[in-house]
């Protein structure tokens, strides 16, 4: 069946398209850049397209089944390429971690329902991990009206993460309050997060869970907290206080010079020796509260091996066309069928103290 990546040379692009040439799968490499696409086709034996998303994306679709976007800043490029799929209908599946991609995509609901495509952003490490972590807390506790997801990631972030991330600088922190999304300031709280390998400070980041926990669980307090070296989250808070100027356009060109001065991301060797770890605790009204950790490889390993296991179940089941996220996909336990990754849930206890937490 026809299906296609976009934005195949890519950091992540090119290691998801490696990695389904490997397996003997022949999805459409696509770019805007033929310099960069054909190459990458010719090495690997696969069909090319060509195009950008400001034109008629819907006819650069045609006889598509399904799309895989791997393009970001996905802020800029999901809207069109999810007007393509819906005019073509083509199911659309994504890697971003961006709340306001998801949002976006979750409001199109209705009418991806009308025309039968699914929308399922986040189907990477951005959020597959957290998402489905999540979902397995509220299974043991369904009344949990609160959830704090916390994560650890090594290896360090693609060039691609890295820019969407000095893009949002000046746009603080988010996280939602009886089912409502809030704007906080950066590194709004801190907490110690006992993570399997030991406790580790962290602070609040605006993930994609503050959104996609809700529309998987209905949970309505949702944070999420990225472990950080005390140093940086003091840098983090110094930073929030020049939020305006982190705004201003040359300030985010010199930002962008210096990450286009690294390399695409980490390395083979860099991915093999890092992995990550995610931590989450859901807490009920009457002071119950389950805790769980989640391990597995690197988080670029698991976003090639999470996308390609969510198309496998796209193209291979009649499914039906609306919104969803990846636990509401694939089932709360999805993530523990990838490779490496292993879950553990504690039972749950009365205590609703949790030793140190957030300031």
């Amino acid at each position: 069946m026809n299906w296609m990546i976009y934005g195949a040379n890519g950091y992540t692009g090119r290691l998801i398209a490696h990695e389904a040439a490997r397996r003997g799968l022949a999805p459409i490499l696509a770019g805007r850049r033929a310099e960069a696409i054909a190459p990458l086709g010719a090495e690997l034996g696969l069909e090319t397209r060509v195009f950008d998303l400001e034109g008629d994306v819907a006819s650069s679709l045609e006889g598509l089944r399904l799309v895989l976007h791997c393009a970001g800043p996905f802020a800029n490029t999901s809207a069109p390429m999810i007007e393509g799929c819906l005019a073509r209908g083509a199911h659309y599946l994504d890697i971003t971690g961006e709340i306001d991609v998801f949002e976006h995509a979750w409001r199109q609901d209705e009418r991806a329902r009308h025309a039968d495509v699914l929308l399922c952003p986040g189907a990477g490490f951005d959020v597959v991990p957290t998402d489905c972590l999540a979902a397995c807390l509220v299974r043991a506790l369904p009344a949990a009206t609160a959830l704090v997801l916390a994560f650890e990631a090594g290896g360090g972030p693609s060039r691609g993460t890295a820019l969407t991330g000095v893009a949002k600088l000046g746009q603080g922190g988010r996280v939602r309050k009886n089912g409502k999304l809030e704007s906080v300031p950066m590194a709004w709280k801190t907490r110690d997060v006992p993570f399997a390998h030991g406790l580790r400070r962290a602070v609040t980041i605006p993930w994609g869970d503050v959104f996609t926990a809700w529309v998987s669980t209905g949970i309505p307090d949702v944070e999420v907290y990225l472990s950080m070296a005390p140093r940086t989250i003091a840098r983090m808070r110094r930073m929030a206080r020049l939020r305006p100027v982190l705004r201003w356009g040359w300030v985010q060109a010199l930002l962008r010079k210096r990450i286009d001065a690294r390399g695409p991301g980490p390395d083979e060797a860099t991915r093999q020796r890092t992995g990550v770890e995610v931590w989450g605790e859901v807490t009920s009204a009457d002071g119950r509260r389950v805790n769980g950790t989640l391990s597995g490889p690197n988080g670029y390993d698991v976003t090639v091996a999470a996308s390609l296991a969510l198309v496998a179940r796209v193209l291979g089941a009649d499914v039906s066309g609306g919104y969803t996220t990846p636990s509401l996909l694939a089932g709360p336990d999805f993530a523990t069928t990838l490779p490496g990754i292993t879950l553990s849930l504690d039972s749950p206890v009365s205590d609703a103290g949790n030793g140190p937490g957030p300031d």
